[in-house]
């Protein structure tokens, strides 16, 4: 058994977890119900952009192409359906920080990170006019996350790190959670969002300044002819003048960002409607959302009908780096978060799961995006978000749209936009080295935060570690 609030072995009976995940849906709660949809391609045709991906970032940025030069004909083209992949299985966290935390901003852009958070503030005040300008109702909730120390060694750190550190009475106004020993509260450029109806309203957006979508529409690769982009799909050739690629942590068409992300699997939990008896004895009657401060660590928040979403902590790659729907459900992965959550709310032991799914984040080396373009500047990507995407995609998108524009602004003049990350290598390497960094983390975690050798040699390297 771990030393750690939260371990690997189940500390409650499998029975009694496997009765609270009975039944449980596999389709994440934020798509469950009738979802509008556009036809595939059929036929060839010519486009000024074309944009691959149907996800915030695709969306995003197809939004903002029309915004600037609304006679732009601008295509967008899904593999499968809009958002059905990360951007429709996320905890629906909104933060500004484009860095992953201001921790990992420090290690490897120090001197430029008072313009990134800047911007990054910028970028998520923008967000939140855009969905007003749309009419877009998101659910989105601006009442503040609370970072909970479940360890000493946490708690230390909030303690050291000079901060307003919410312990005794005052943290019991934001939750009575037995495993929480204090919480520091942030209220600034964060917020809640329901990830579904964004997307939608998105897509909506976009529809409404004349882009074209086509969802189940593959690209199975791109080449440059006569000045032009040629997307060859299943449905037929696409001839663009410029293409932005938003395809994340999917295999990417161009081979020089082959190994620059791999695809790791998280995990999600999403309680029954829960009462208002239930959440008071919890201590949890703000519309606030948690996460933890370990590596391996939980993100939970409300949804609008007061259940309880509750993720993360394991971590999977598959090796091969491959990505496969029957990897969207993993039962041991289940048992343990539902272990998890309720050793951090005993007092719901009995409640049931109505919702259990999983979903691939396109993870760095730096846990930061990346852009560039190929082609002699006719292509253009954004990749790399590892889990934080929800806003951040909107800056990539419009990070894209500058390269391909040729025009140089605040955003593309800082080396973090277009820095790219440390390659992760190819296998038969990839596995064991993934898998050798994932005990290194978890052992962290049980060791009081003591990171071992491992973990100190590769930092050293610009490579970081989180779950």
């Amino acid at each position: 058994m771990s030393g750690a609030t939260y371990g690997h072995e189940l500390r409650l009976p499998e029975a009694e977890l496997e009765e609270s995940l009975r039944g449980a849906s596999a389709v994440p709660f934020w798509l469950d119900g009738p979802r509008p949809t556009a036809l595939p391609l059929s036929g060839d045709t010519s486009t000024d952009l074309l944009v691959m991906g149907g996800g915030y970032c695709g969306l995003w940025t197809a939004l903002q192409a029309k915004e600037r030069d609304p006679d732009r004909d601008v295509m967008l083209v899904e593999a499968h359906r809009i958002a059905w992949a990360a951007s429709g299985r996320n905890g629906g966290f909104v933060e500004a920080t484009l860095t992953h935390g201001d921790e990992n901003g420090a290690r490897h852009f120090a001197a430029e990170l008072p313009s990134i958070e800047a911007l990054g503030e910028e970028n998520f005040d923008e967000l939140r006019a855009t969905l007003e300008r749309y009419g877009i109702d998101a659910e989105w909730e601006e009442e503040g996350v609370l970072s909970v120390a479940t360890e000493p060694h946490q708690l230390d750190a909030l303690r050291r790190g000079g901060a307003s550190v919410l312990e005794g009475d005052a943290l019991r106004k934001y939750t009575r959670s037995p495993v929480v020993r204090g919480a520091e509260f942030e209220r600034d450029h964060v917020a809640l969002v329901h990830p579904g109806k964004l997307a939608e309203g998105l897509r909506r957006a976009c529809l409404s300044l004349g882009v074209r979508m086509h969802e189940r529409t593959r690209v199975s690769k791109i080449e440059r002819r006569h000045g032009s982009e040629i997307a060859v799909t299943d449905g037929g050739r696409i001839a663009a003048r410029q293409v932005a690629l938003a395809t994340n942590g999917f295999p990417s068409l161009l081979k020089r960002n082959t190994l620059r992300t791999v695809p790791i699997y998280d995990y999600v939990l999403v309680t029954e409607p829960l009462s208002a008896a239930q959440l008071e004895e919890i201590g949890w009657v703000g519309r606030h959302g948690m996460t933890d401060l370990s590596r391996q660590f939980h993100y939970y928040r409300k949804t609008a009908d007061d259940r309880i979403l509750w993720g993360g902590y394991d971590a999977v790659y598959h090796r091969g780096r491959r990505i496969r729907p029957a990897y969207d459900q993993r039962p041991e992965t289940f048992l343990r978060l539902a272990d998890h959550f309720f050793t951090a709310h005993p007092s719901l032991r009995g409640t049931r799961f109505s919702h259990a799914w999983g979903g691939m984040i396109d993870m760095s080396t730096t846990f930061v995006s990346f852009q560039g373009t190929a082609h002699g500047g006719a292509v253009a990507y954004s990749s790399g978000y590892t889990g934080l995407g929800v806003a951040a995609t909107r800056f990539g998108a419009a990070v894209m749209l500058d390269l391909l524009d040729g025009v140089p602004t605040k955003r593309t003049s800082l080396a973090f936009s277009t820095t790219k990350p440390f390659p992760i290598p190819p296998e038969p390497v990839a596995y064991p080295v993934i898998q050798t960094m994932r005990g290194a983390i978890a052992r962290s975690d049980a060791d009081g935060g003591r990171d071992g050798i491992l973990i100190r040699a590769m930092e050293a390297f610009g490579i970081g570690f989180d779950s």
